[in-house]
């Protein structure tokens, strides 16, 4: 794949590019052309919720460093930001699951001694076992849909990362970066395809 352009900004700030004027003013003409000009503003959502709130100015200072910062993006950013968050809460959510699983371990343990040690029937012991059998089942089934939940917003995420990363250097693409060569006029009037004055 080859190297995407650099930016007309770049270009300026190196100024040692081959291009002409006249290249570099059709490039900045260009990468003007697809700027609002407008910067992203936050939704109440995003500013509402104390984790998506965090990540929205990560990368607001991030696109502010590329010079991206760019009402275009607002509905994507914002969404993504949500989608952090939310994979995040899941993660916790999926935690506490997994501590819980754990206590239920251990106090089963001092409760099967308890019910041995004090000579309770065997049927007792059974049933106390099947039931915690099914409760452990019913919270690893938890942490399984927990689990599918946050792996569908990973993909979620990163479908939303490429996306956007393609949207910027497919931007920057787009920009032309020669100018338009005009043909001789010479040449023309001697094609026959203009006629002399």
């Amino acid at each position: 794949m080859p190297t995407p352009p650099k930016p007309y900004k770049v270009l300026k700030s190196e100024k040692k590019s081959h291009r002409t004027k006249a290249e570099l003013s059709l490039r900045e003409k260009g990468e003007k052309a697809l700027s609002t000009d407008k910067k992203i503003k936050e939704r109440k959502e995003v500013r509402n919720d104390k984790i998506a709130h965090k990540e929205f100015k990560r990368i607001i200072d991030l696109l502010e460093n590329i010079d991206k910062n760019d009402a275009i993006y607002e509905a994507v950013i914002n969404r993504y930001c949500l989608l952090q968050s939310e994979c995040q809460k899941l993660e916790q959510e999926e935690e506490e699951l997994y501590n819980l699983i754990f206590e239920l371990k251990e106090e089963n343990k001092l409760v099967t001694e308890e019910l041995i040690e004090s000579y309770e029937e065997a049927e007792t012991i059974k049933t106390y076992r099947l039931d915690y059998a099914k409760q452990i089942q019913k919270m690893i089934n938890s942490v399984l849909t927990i689990d599918r939940n946050i792996a569908q917003k990973r993909k979620m995420l990163l479908d939303i990362e490429k996306e956007n990363i393609m949207t910027i250097a497919s931007a920057l693409r787009s920009i032309p970066k020669k100018e338009e060569k005009q043909e001789n006029p010479l040449l023309k009037i001697l094609r026959g395809e203009e006629e002399c004055l």
